[in-house]
């Protein structure tokens, strides 16, 4: 008994230091919004056959916004499903409740993105020219004032627990066949590129981290994302992978 009271005690004494020594920015909470693997204001379009693993919901725009997915509309007209998500697809013009949990979503979307973009005192500041490819990213504020290119792999490294925001007043871009890469632990959840320009991930290209664009979002052929992509027009998949 004293045994198991003690390896419980030291299970929470390492939880807490962990917590304590957590590096990088405070997390972006993203609300309700983190209950999507893809949200969108305007539209989500896919080439197929795309594999998006989560939610995909639009709003305010009715369920014609969600194209090439070919949808079938559940019974209770509360969300539809498609062969290319494994999730629920929803639209601000399906039944009671999903018209209201989608403009919460929104809002809360539109909220994570003011959060990250205001964040201020930056680690870095125009880091390498917003040419990053080839770099290692340690956890910490990022702030570019213009485009940001990965032309060559780029990897982020940190413990589990540590935090990143990246934000891109111009485009973002990944190169075809280029990767985000994560070592030492660091998890995608607490990665966050925040983009107040077009965001396009080229073919073939892998990108890690939770997306908060002011415009559109487009994974070329063959690209995935292991990320949630949430816009404030568009998300465009050609034959693209989403894993949430």
């Amino acid at each position: 008994m004293i045994a198991n009271t003690f390896a419980i005690c030291l299970l929470v004494v390492v939880t807490a230091l962990s917590s304590v020594n957590a590096l990088g920015p405070a997390p972006v909470n993203l609300r309700t919004a983190a209950n999507f693997a893809i949200l969108a204001k305007s539209g989500v379009s896919t080439v197929p056959p795309s594999v998006i693993v989560g939610a995909v919901a639009v709003s305010p725009i009715a369920a014609t916004g969600l194209t090439g997915f070919s949808l079938t509309v559940d019974s209770t007209k509360q969300f539809a499903t498609s062969s290319q998500v494994t999730g629920h697809l929803l639209a601000a013009s399906f039944a009671a409740p999903t018209p209201a949990t989608l403009t919460v979503a929104i809002g809360d979307m539109g909220t994570a993105f003011t959060d990250a973009t205001g964040r201020v005192n930056p680690n870095f500041t125009n880091l390498a020219s917003g040419a990053i490819g080839g770099l290692v990213l340690v956890p910490g504020l990022y702030k570019w004032t213009g485009a940001v290119t990965i032309g060559a792999d780029v990897t982020i490294t940190g413990a589990s627990s540590d935090t990143w925001i990246f934000q891109v007043t111009g485009t973002f871009s990944v190169a075809a066949g280029k990767r985000v890469l994560l070592a030492g632990g660091a998890s995608a959840a607490n990665i966050v590129w925040v983009v107040s320009g077009a965001v396009s991930v080229g073919a073939g290209a892998h990108l890690e981290g939770v997306v908060l664009g002011k415009t559109s979002i487009t994974l070329l052929t063959g690209a995935s994302a292991n990320s949630r992509l949430l816009a404030q027009t568009a998300v465009a998949l050609q034959k693209a992978t989403v894993t949430n």
